[in-house]
């Protein structure tokens, strides 16, 4: 049956043919949608861990009791996750393992644009890269016997035009696949020095075989046509050379490492001038120059953000010259706090406190942005509270403190807390409690005790923040201005570790709007206080002296947070609102 399916989703039904038994993962565009999909599959153990980290070595857990096992992340995840990633390299597996990471050209929705890429040579593990959605599905059936053939994990490399973009797929059956027997071996699970030396000789001999496999490797093709241009490429940017220039000859690389040396010096030999399109970093330019082969790469294609079928044309054709016309083209909304969203009213707080706000990854970091302007960093998961502990020993001005949300604190926040109180810190750290890992869909995490296929059980937040030594711990409203002033006023003059917990469920899993404000014109002097929270369900409407507040209906969650910083008390609740 052939049908339509993102990469991701193409991702989850080739794993689930293959016999992936267990599978890992935390939320994290544009990796998401591969264990959602794998949830609703049968035979599947589908899991949210808590982090990245964890999530693979639940994977190599399940993988050395003997069953094929998926761990799905976005680049950055691999980031959390490389401290046993590279050790899985030297212990090498049991049953299968894949690793997807879902890299992000041009930054749709991360704080980086790394090319994960690198990992797999760092690492020594192969490589795929599908070029579709239709490979996607088909290539984790290669990835599965490359990694039992060849002891090893397997990186799968996708990109977020690859995870999100939509092809025609045949889905097939499910392969039964009997888990082999768990192998207690110290030699090959237990890296102590001894064992380690001895297995790192077998991951070099590893490698070398796997260079004559990848030499053969039906993936790595070559399409000859028009000799006097041809291109190395892969991935996505197969799909922009081919629309850009049909009738030239490309190698198309899809095992792309181990680097098919002989296969490139043949291609090479064959064309007579030679691109390479690759996005991001010059991974497959680099080692085709190594061979001493000449080669246009990225002098004329951009090094940041994605590519493009005129990228390509452009490049060839005239040479690339940076112009950002095309990024602006289309007028850009930038993002926002959703009506209501409970994160709003603490950072409308934080501003009118002054304070120094050192933030982490998630809805809230959209404080950062005007009219809101009171999020000063945002580096990665976890990042704000072990910063805010950084910066008051550096001797950093008081009024300063971390916001973290319910997810990311579970994520990557524990640690950074117990680094506060092991040494005596005296840090405030604001945690945002809505309920909900939001910005990458909702799912659930520790906190919430709703578990990707049901089930779960809760990690009570407040008793784990008082286990970890916390005295001072208070839980707040944000929709309650005048309590949350008073709160961190208190919280952040006090000369001990404390924890401001903002509890309101994210409006996106409510039953829906609490209530309806409108502006009195009457009473309205068109300050834009109001307008000054952000909330897209305001505007100033009018000219002049004349101009007045005025609530879009529609659009209004009933949060009450305009109304509360209105100097006039124009803006109650509307005639009829429950």
């Amino acid at each position: 049956m052939r049908v339509l399916l993102s990469g991701d989703e193409a991702i989850a039904w080739g794993a689930w043919e293959e016999g992936v038994a267990v599978a890992a993962a935390y939320p994290g565009t544009p990796s998401t949608e591969i264990l959602e999909t794998l949830a609703t599959l049968p035979g599947v153990r589908a899991q949210w861990s808590s982090n990245e980290k964890v999530a693979l070595e639940v994977g190599i857990g399940a993988s050395m009791a003997g069953v094929r096992v998926l761990v799905a992340m976005k680049h950055v995840g691999l980031n959390v996750a490389a401290d046993p990633f590279m050790t899985l390299s030297y212990t090498g597996v049991g049953g299968g393992l894949v690793v997807v990471s879902a890299d992000d050209p041009a930054l749709y929705s991360s704080q980086n644009e790394q090319d994960n890429r690198h990992y797999a040579r760092i690492a020594k593990v192969p490589m795929l890269e599908p070029a579709d959605s239709w490979e996607c599905k088909e290539l984790v059936g290669e990835a599965y016997h490359i990694s039992e053939t060849f002891d090893t994990p397997v990186l799968f490399r996708v990109t977020t035009r690859i995870a999100h973009g939509k092809g025609v797929v045949e889905l097939g059956g499910r392969k039964e696949i009997s888990p082999r027997s768990m192998e207690l071996d110290p030699a090959k699970w237990v890296m102590l020095p001894n064992f380690a030396r001895e297995r790192h000789p077998m991951v070099e001999e590893r490698m070398r075989r796997l260079v004559s496999y990848g030499e053969s490797f039906p993936g790595n093709r070559m399409e000859l046509r028009d000799l006097s241009m041809g291109f190395i490429t892969s991935g996505v940017a197969y799909q922009y050379v081919r629309e850009a220039f049909p009738r030239a000859s490309v190698l198309k690389l899809t095992l792309t490492h181990p680097f098919p040396k002989a296969r490139v010096l043949d291609f090479a030999g064959r064309v007579e001038r030679l691109f390479v399109v690759e996005e991001l970093d010059p991974f497959l330019e680099e080692q085709v120059r190594a061979l001493g082969i000449e080669v246009v790469g990225k002098e004329v294609f951009p090094r940041v953000g994605e590519l493009s079928p005129e990228l390509v044309k452009a490049g060839v054709e005239r040479g690339y010259k940076p112009s950002f016309v095309s990024f602006s083209a289309i007028p850009q909304r930038p993002p926002t706090l959703c009506p209501g969203c409970p994160h709003r009213g603490v950072f409308v707080v934080l501003k009118k406190l002054k304070m120094t706000v050192l933030g982490d990854i998630g809805c809230y970091t959209l404080g950062a942005l005007p009219p809101l302007s009171s999020l000063h960093s945002c580096i990665c998961m976890g990042a704000g509270v072990g910063m805010v502990h950084g910066a008051e020993k550096a001797g950093a001005p008081g009024g300063m403190v971390a916001v973290i949300g319910d997810s990311t604190f579970y994520h990557s926040g524990i640690t950074g807390l117990a680094d506060i109180v092991y040494n005596g810190g005296t840090s405030t750290v604001v945690i945002m409690d809505n309920g909900t890992t939001a910005m990458t869909g909702r799912q659930g995490h520790p906190g919430t005790g709703v578990a990707l296929q049901g089930g779960g059980r809760r990690v009570d937040l407040e008793s784990l923040v008082k286990g970890l030594g916390v005295n001072r711990l208070r839980v707040v409203d944000p929709y309650d201005l005048k309590t949350m002033e008073e709160v961190f006023r208190e919280e952040t003059e006090a000369r001990e570790p404390s924890v401001i917990v903002t509890r309101r469920p994210c409006t996106l899993i409510t039953s829906g709007p609490i209530g309806t404000f409108s502006v009195d014109e009457d009473l309205c002097i068109g300050c834009g206080l109001c307008v000054g929270v952000g909330c897209i369900a305001l505007a100033m409407v009018g000219e002049g002296k004349g101009k007045k507040s005025r609530i879009d209906p529609h659009l209004c969650y009933g949060c009450g947070v305009c109304a509360q910083v209105c100097p006039k008390g124009a803006i109650g609740e509307a005639e009829g609102a429950s």
